[in-house]
C-alpha cells in the first residue's frame, strides 16, 4: 500500500525521518497538507503537496489503496480527518504522542543516539522524585486531564499576574520572578524550583538519589514504574523529551519565533557570562534535534548547576533586548529557553549520562 504523511513541521518530520530508517523499503513520495501556507514546499528532501491537487490526480482505487499517517499536533487531528474524508481517503492513522515516542525511541535505538531510558536495566533504588507541573490561569481546560502521579505537583505560574489561584503551590511565593512570566511562560517556574526547592546545597550522596523536574500542563514527559527504578542504579543525570527533528537546522527554526535583534542579544549574553558554550554554539545550530518545551527531570545537583548556568544569561538577554525585557511580553526568553536547553546539554553530553521518553501532549 502507498503511504504518505499528512503534515509538514517537526512531529511529521520526525516520523519520515524515523519511518525511512526503520523500513527503508516503504516508500513515501511526498508529505500531504491542507495548505501550503504556512509550510514548506519541500521537507525531507521530498515534496509537500496540497491536498486538494493529490486528491484531484487520484482515482477512487488508487484512494482506496493510501494510507495517509496523521502526523500533526494531536488538537487537530479529528479536523484533518474529517477532510480525508471528504476527499475520499478512508485509511489514516493518528501518530499521537505517545505512537510519536515509540516510533523516536526505535529511530534513536537504531542510530545509537538520543537513547531511551528503557533500554536500561531495571534497579531497585527507590528514587525520590519532585516533578512540578507548569499551569497558569489563562490555560484552557483539558478535554482528558491526566491522572497525575503522587510525585507531581500542580505549579500556578505567572501567578502574581493572576486575580486567581488554580494550585495550591505558586511560583509568586519565596523567592521568585513570577512577574516576568509573560516572557519567560513555564520557565518561571523553573525558577522557582531553583530557588525554593534546589537551594541550599545539600549532602551529595543524599542528592544522588533526589530527582526534580518541571513539566507542563499540556506537555509531560512520562515515566513507567520500571523507568523510576532505572534512574539511581543506573546513575541517570537527566531525562529529557525525544528532541524535535527542525529542518534544516535549528539555526534556521529560532527565526519562526524570535526576532533577529532579541537573538543577536542572547548571543551577546552567552558570550559575556559562557564564552566556552558560545564557541560551541554554532556547532550545535548546524544540528537539527531541538529539546522542546522546557521539559526534564534531572538529578538535584545537576538541575541546579543547570538553573546557574541558565538564568544569569537569560536575566542579561532581557538587559539587552531591544525592547528591553521589562517592556514586553511575548514569551521570547521561554523560546530562547529551549534552545540554551539544547546547547546546556549537548555540550555536556559526555559529561552528564542524559537519556531520553516519550513527551506525552493532553489536548
Amino acid at each position: 500500500m502507498n503511504l504518505s504523511i499528512f503534515g509538514a513541521q517537526g512531529y511529521a518530520l520526525g516520523a519520515y525521518e524515523a519511518l525511512r530508517t526503520l523500513y527503508p523499503k516503504q516508500d513515501i513520495p511526498f508529505f500531504m497538507v491542507s495548505s501550503l501556507k504556512g509550510n514548506p514546499s519541500v521537507l525531507g528532501n521530498i515534496p509537500v503537496r496540497e491536498i486538494s491537487t493529490v486528491a484531484a490526480e487520484m482515482t477512487k482505487e488508487e484512494k482506496d489503496s493510501f494510507e495517509i499517517i496523521i502526523a500533526t499536533p494531536e488538537n487537530v487531528q479529528p479536523e484533518i480527518e474529517e477532510i480525508l474524508e471528504n476527499y475520499g481517503y478512508r485509511h489514516y492513522t493518528r501518530l499521537d504522542s505517545e505512537r510519536w515516542g515509540e516510533l523516536m525511541k526505535m529511530f534513536h535505538i537504531k542510530l545509537d543516539r538520543f537513547l531511551p531510558i528503557s533500554v536500561l536495566p531495571v534497579g531497585y533504588t527507590k528514587p525520590f522524585i519532585r516533578i512540578f507541573m507548569a499551569k497558569s490561569h489563562k490555560d484552557r481546560p483539558l478535554k482528558n486531564p491526566p491522572l497525575l502521579e503522587d510525585y507531581t505537583y500542580p505549579l500556578q505560574v505567572g501567578a502574581e499576574n493572576a486575580d486567581v489561584r488554580i494550585a495550591d503551590l505558586a511560583d509568586n511565593c519565596g523567592d521568585s520572578i513570577s512577574k516576568k512570566n509573560v516572557n519567560y511562560s513555564e520557565l518561571t517556574g523553573l525558577y522557582w524550583i531553583w530557588k525554593n526547592k534546589l537551594l541550599p546545597q545539600g549532602d551529595p550522596e543524599t542528592e544522588k538519589r533526589q530527582y526534580y523536574g518541571l513539566n507542563q500542563y499540556r506537555r509531560m514527559i512520562v515515566f513507567s514504574d520500571d523507568d523510576l527504578l532505572r534512574l539511581c542504579d543506573n546513575d541517570v543525570d537527566a531525562v529529557l523529551p525525544y528532541p524535535m527533528p527542525c529542518e534544516p537546522d535549528i539555526n534556521a527554526h529560532h527565526e519562526r519565533y524570535l526576532k533577529d535583534v532579541d537573538w543577536k542579544a542572547m548571543l551577546t549574553a552567552l558570550r559575556e557570562i559562557h564564552l566556552e558554550y558560545a564557541n560551541f554554539f554554532p556547532e550545535v545550530l548546524k544540528q537539527k534535534y531541538l529539546y522542546n518545551y522546557n521539559v526534564i527531570l534531572a538529578k538535584k545537583a545537576v538541575l541546579r548547576e543547570y538553573c546557574e548556568w541558565l538564568f544569569p544569561v537569560l536575566e542579561r538577554t532581557e538587559e539587552l533586548s531591544i525592547p528591553k525585557g521589562s517592556d514586553r511580553a511575548d514569551r521570547y526568553i521561554g523560546y530562547m529557553g529551549e534552545t540554551l536547553e539544547t546547547l546546556y546539554f549537548m555540550k555536556n553530553a559526555d559529561r552528564l549520562n542524559i537519556v531520553h521518553t516519550e513527551c506525552k501532549l493532553y489536548v
